[in-house]
């Protein structure tokens, strides 16, 4: 059983729908999970949001946090998850946002992508440096690392309702 199958199987076990905040993989996430039959069961919907403007306009992240900030940090991924929650049916959310490449800077560097996964009013934030892989990689990398996290997420709550 793939990873979104089981993802989907344990969000139906907890009764739990799915929403996620999307940048740098432009909803390869959501994509991963809907192309497993029966995942409109707890796929809410996807927001794609690649620019500020998306961020602001659809998940209400504030323009202050991206000034002091940047789009590609913790602040702006907690904003994401915390903004697709308020602006969905769902109960559990998950952003990203990174520089996929190529490019970036001596500050943010390719390859590093920040997530965001809420449940309820708890939510984390993680960074993770994937390296200079090349843009296909680092979003491949980056989806495959944010249905780890659901999976992670799901099975504490399962755990905590046991």
């Amino acid at each position: 059983m793939n990873i979104a199958s089981q993802i989907l199987d344990k969000a139906k076990q907890c009764d739990v729908m799915i929403t996620t905040a999307e940048s740098c993989t432009g909803g390869m996430v959501m994509a991963a999970l809907t192309d497993v039959a029966g995942s409109s069961a707890v796929a809410e919907r996807g927001f794609v949001t690649y620019t500020n403007a998306a961020k602001m306009q659809m998940l209400g992240v504030k323009a202050t946090t991206l000034d002091a900030h940047g789009a590609v940090s913790e602040e702006v991924a907690a904003q994401m998850a915390k903004g697709a929650l308020a602006n969905s049916e769902a109960q559990l959310s998950l952003s990203i946002t990174g520089i996929a490449g190529p490019g970036g800077s001596e500050h943010k560097p390719e390859g590093r992508v920040c997530f965001g996964i809420c449940y309820g009013k708890d939510c984390q934030t993680q960074t993770v440096e994937f390296g200079p892989l090349g843009r296909a990689n680092v979003r491949i990398a980056a989806r495959d690392h944010a249905l780890q996290m659901l999976l992670d997420q799901l099975n504490l709550i399962i755990g905590k309702t046991s």
